[in-house]
């Protein structure tokens, strides 16, 4: 069979291929491993800025938003003018700010809260803010928790070493005033 009869079949993989060639399974089989590499590194990179975004905003909480600058506020979605935070950004702050695990519909509410616009989007928020906590479970940002009852919570997922420290560091700095 020559590779014109398996392109017409329908088959758009030729006829080499299917023989197993090794060099190109070796090829997919590295650029498979590099692919999960990267993803591991991103779900990392993701928990660290969301780490150094909960210190941020810990200490923009407690000493007020003066503390940033420009650059930070726009940074961490605090700048009153401008474009609105995208919903899922929205997701992420409000599970960021938050010192316990929290239900979708809590976090839905406190999005309500603080970007009223924001849910206007969505036919309904509630599962919409389900999707998103959902994803950032599988980004490796959040951890689905279950809460009193059995229901479900979402958590963020925070370096604690940097959290003490900050905590430590806020703590330290409120005491010196």
């Amino acid at each position: 069979m020559d590779g014109s009869a398996s392109l017409s079949s329908g088959n758009t993989n030729p006829g080499f291929l299917r023989s197993g060639d090794t060099h190109v399974q070796q090829v997919v089989r590295a650029a498979h491993e590099e692919l999960q590499q990267l993803l591991r590194q991103r779900a990392e990179i993701m928990k660290r800025i969301g780490t150094v975004k909960q210190t941020i905003a810990g200490l923009a909480n407690l000493f007020g938003d003066g503390v940033l600058n420009e650059e930070l506020l726009e940074l961490m979605d605090r700048k009153a003018a401008g474009r609105q935070p995208g919903f899922t950004k929205a997701c992420r702050l409000v599970l960021m700010e938050a010192n316990q695990p929290l239900a979708a519909r809590e976090v839905c509410e406190r999005i309500r809260k603080r970007i009223p616009s924001i849910l206007l989007r969505h036919k309904d928020p509630l599962a919409s803010v389900t999707t998103v906590l959902n994803r950032l479970v599988d980004y490796g940002e959040a951890r689905a928790v279950s809460r009193e009852g059995g229901r479900r919570g979402w958590e963020w997922i925070a370096d604690p070493v940097t959290t003490v420290a900050a905590r430590a560091s806020a703590q330290h700095s409120v005491t010196e005033m």
